[in-house]
């Protein structure tokens, strides 16, 4: 029995390494909504954001470009929680480090990990609207 990372999660951890950015956000359902995402901003100041991962410390940081918005770089911590050794992807969560942008409960987002290759990485989040399950996808490019 071992403690260690799995092989799995080492090998999405190298994949994942280093800079990709925001491409797109979709929605489960059409129509516009106003969705404040990771407890910061809106889907159109994400969207081309710029992101930065550094496994081997599980650190990262994500600078909004939109001028139109409240630009700048944040902070995060991120843990991966493997979910399915078959395919690779697994959940992770992803929490702000800097005070600007931590939550007043100092909250983590919970994420899935739906795709990942060298330059194309998705992640999902699911959260209730209404009672019903809404999907947010979002998807980078690296």
């Amino acid at each position: 029995m071992s403690c260690g990372t799995s092989k799995t999660v080492r090998v999405s951890k190298k994949v994942i390494k280093g800079d990709w950015t925001l491409s797109t956000i979709t929605y489960s359902q059409p129509g516009k909504y106003n969705v404040t995402l990771l407890n910061d901003t809106n889907k159109d100041c994400f969207e081309g954001s710029t992101w930065q991962f550094v496994p081997n410390n599980n650190t990262g940081s994500y600078n909004i470009n939109d001028s139109s918005c409240s630009t700048g770089l944040r902070s995060f911590v991120f843990t991966i929680q493997e979910v399915d050794a078959a395919t690779g992807l697994y959940d992770f969560l992803l929490k702000p480090t800097d005070e600007k942008h931590k939550s007043e409960t100092n909250q983590g987002f919970r994420l899935s990990l739906t795709s990942l290759s060298d330059t194309y990485m998705q992640w999902q989040q699911t959260v209730s609207v209404d009672g019903k399950p809404f999907t947010i996808t979002m998807n980078f490019n690296k």
